[in-house]
Formats: C-alpha cells, sequence, structure tokens
C-alpha cells in the first residue's frame, strides 16, 4: 500500500495520468479518423521505448543507443506468427512449396525452418515477444556491466550491437525477408487486421499497454530500486562501496527497458502490417533517444508527449513541406535542446506546475481564509483633557 501511496501521490501526478489518459482514450478517439487514429498509435508504439528509456537513461544513468535492437526483435516475433497465418497452403497454392512465407519460396527454400516453427503457437509467441528480448538483454548486460563498461563505451557498443543485428536480418534474406523484411500480414487468429474496427480495437489495446508499462514504471521508482538508480547515476562508486551489487540493478532495469520496447514492436507489426530492418538499425535507435529527450527524460508521461510531438512532426513537415522536412525536424530537435534542456516535462515544471499550484492551493475554504477581514470604522482619538497649570506657576 505504501508503494501504491508513492506512486499515485499528489493531485499534480493524478491530474498529469488523468490529462494523459483523456487525451489518448477520449480525444483522439473522438476527433481523428481510422487513418489518422491509426498514425497515432504507431506513435504510441514508440512511446513504449521512450518509457523505457525514462527507467534506463534518466534514472538509471544507461544510455543506451541501441534500444531499435529489442523493438525489432519484438516486432520480428509478432511478425513471424502473423506471417505464418498468413501463408496457409491454400493461400500459397501458387507457390513452389505451398505453406511457407513467399520470401522463402523466392529464396528456393522448400521447408519451413526449424526457427520458425514454434511460431505457429499464437501462445509461444507472446511468450517470445517478452522473453526473447530480456534473454537478449540479460546477456548484453553480463557481458558488459559486469565487467564496469559503462557511460559513453557501453553507448558505443549499443550501436554496434544494433548495426550487426541489422546487417544479420539483411544477409539471411531466406528467413527474415531481407532488407524488405516480413510483410503482407492480414490476419490475426482469423481477425482481419485491416478492417477499421480492428484497427480501432488495436488503438486501445495498445493504450491499455502503455498505461500498464508507465504504472509499471512507476511501481519500480517509488520503491527502494528507484533510489538506488538515482544514486547510482550520481555516485556510482558510493553506491558501490556501500554493499550494493551494481551491476545486478543496471541489468535488472535494462532487461525491463528491453521488455518495454519488445512490446512495443509487437503491437506496431500489429498495427501497420509489416516489420522490415529499417526499425532496428542505428538510426532509429537514436530517434527513439530523442523522444524521451523532448519529453524530458525524467519524466514518464512526458516520454508519451515526447514520442508523439516528434512523431506528429515528421508526418506534418513531410506532408506540408516535403523538401524541407528533414531541416524542420532539425531546428526542433535544436530548438527545445537550447530552449527546453529538460523537454516537455521540464517546460511543465517551470511553468505549467506553478500555475496548476496556485489554483489548487485557491479552495473556497482557503480562500475564504486569506480574503481580507473588513476594515472596523475608525473612531476620532479622545481628545486629551488640557493640562491643568502647576501651583509652581500660578502667581
Amino acid at each position: 500500500m505504501k508503494l501504491l501511496d508513492k506512486m499515485l501521490a499528489g493531485k499534480r501526478n493524478l491530474l498529469g495520468v488523468a490529462l494523459l489518459a483523456l487525451l489518448i482514450f477520449v480525444v483522439f478517439p473522438l476527433t481523428l479518423d481510422a487513418f489518422r487514429l491509426n498514425m497515432v498509435g504507431k506513435y504510441l508504439t514508440y512511446a513504449f521505448v521512450a518509457v523505457g528509456l525514462v527507467l534506463c537513461w534518466g534514472y538509471g544513468g544507461i544510455l543506451s543507443l541501441g534500444q531499435g535492437v529489442f523493438f525489432g526483435v519484438g516486432g520480428y516475433c509478432m511478425a513471424m506468427f502473423l506471417k505464418l497465418e498468413a501463408s496457409d497452403p491454400q493461400s500459397t497454392k501458387i507457390q513452389s512449396t505451398p505453406g511457407i512465407p513467399d520470401f522463402m519460396d523466392w529464396n528456393q527454400i522448400t521447408e519451413l525452418p526449424w526457427l520458425w516453427v514454434p511460431f505457429h503457437s499464437f501462445s509461444f509467441t507472446l511468450l517470445a515477444v517478452i522473453l526473447v528480448p530480456v534473454v537478449l538483454a540479460f546477456i548484453i548486460g553480463m557481458a558488459l556491466f559486469k565487467r564496469r563498461v559503462g557511460d559513453v563505451y557501453f553507448s558505443i557498443v549499443s550501436q554496434a550491437i544494433a548495426l550487426i543485428l541489422t546487417v544479420l536480418i539483411v544477409g539471411q534474406q531466406g528467413l527474415t525477408g531481407g532488407v524488405n523484411g516480413i510483410t503482407d500480414l492480414k490476419t490475426l487468429l482469423g481477425w482481419d487486421l485491416r478492417s477499421d474496427s480492428a484497427k480501432l480495437l488495436l488503438y486501445f489495446i495498445n493504450a491499455a499497454l502503455l498505461f500498464g508499462c508507465i504504472f509499471i514504471g512507476r511501481f519500480v521508482l517509488a520503491s527502494k530500486l528507484g533510489r538506488l538508480l538515482m544514486a547510482m547515476r550520481d555516485k556510482e562508486e558510493r553506491v558501490r562501496f556501500s554493499g550494493y551489487d551494481v551491476a545486478s540493478f543496471k541489468i535488472f532495469v535494462f532487461c525491463i527497458a528491453a521488455a518495454f520496447s519488445a512490446i512495443g514492436g509487437a503491437m506496431f507489426a500489429l498495427q501497420v502490417g509489416f516489420m522490415s530492418p529499417s526499425f532496428v538499425g542505428i538510426v532509429p535507435s537514436i530517434e527513439m533517444v530523442i523522444f524521451a529527450a523532448v519529453g524530458g527524460r525524467m519524466s514518464l508521461l512526458g516520454a508519451v508527449y515526447g514520442a508523439l510531438l516528434v512523431n506528429y512532426g515528421k508526418t506534418y513537415f513531410s506532408e506540408s513541406f516535403p523538401e524541407l522536412w528533414l531541416y524542420l525536424m532539425g531546428g526542433l530537435f535544436i530548438a527545445v535542446v537550447m530552449y527546453f534542456p529538460n523537454g516537455l516535462a521540464g517546460l511543465w515544471d517551470s511553468h505549467g506546475r506553478q500555475a496548476l499550484g496556485r489554483l489548487l492551493r485557491r479552495t473556497p475554504q482557503q480562500a475564504a481564509v486569506a480574503a481580507p477581514l473588513p476594515e472596523t470604522p475608525r473612531t476620532a482619538p479622545p481628545t486629551p483633557a488640557p493640562e491643568r497649570p502647576s501651583l509652581e506657576t500660578q502667581p
């Protein structure tokens, strides 16, 4: 109960969660058409990565420039199941080998590879979406954090891992679809994913999972682990000399961030209908860090707003200014870094929270107490009696 009280402490935190929920669950569905709402759903899948980066980078001090790896792994796990469902013998009867994905048939593969066989099961797929990225993050964390590899060196290694995975996916065209990725994902357990009703339901499922990740993040930060993460970020050696295993805490929060990213990748594959290596490499991983930076790397809710703002900016600028949109996006990032170094959350703390605090403090009872008392009519001071002359001065 104490952790729950800390998670939801204060009217401001509750109001922030309520405002974001109102925006995502009410405002967007009521004001946007099916196409635009599906685009917002795609933006929210990136918010999973940004929320994980707030824990990993903002509080843990672990700047990972390879979160696209976990986003892509989760997306590929879901895409493999969807592709197998779309590649039933009836739908692929024109292929040389019916019953396997089309890109395998193009690469003259005559039997489904063993790596794909377990993904016939939807239950296994759901487990793989979480477990495979977490195991990969655990291996990376054990290899690096136990050797005290951190700071900029960890960022460089994470970039190298993203590059390696991209090259591996592109090179293994018969297994992964190569540079085109896994495309033409139509159904989930016989349910048509391309209909407007399906996209609307997936949008709400995606939003609910995102809020679940936010509450998990709040639970972690409200616990003793949250205080240790901030202590490790600021004074790692002091925490280590206090007897704590710093490497284990780093591995744990890195695995949580990887799980969040993988859930976002799986929901991306469901809502967009494909997964390709273009979401795994260095460039998308750096963009995901920008989402957290723009929103505020110390704010879970700010990370969601950052993902929405940056992706909306990319869409708006590319549609309205197709020849200048890259320059405009660069200007947006520079402006945020120069004028709002703490992101949108910092702007809220410096201006919006003060105004909200003044509003919350002015309750009717407090206003009555703070109101000035009515002035009482002032009476003229009594006229002093005339001094009687002293006897010594009388003639």
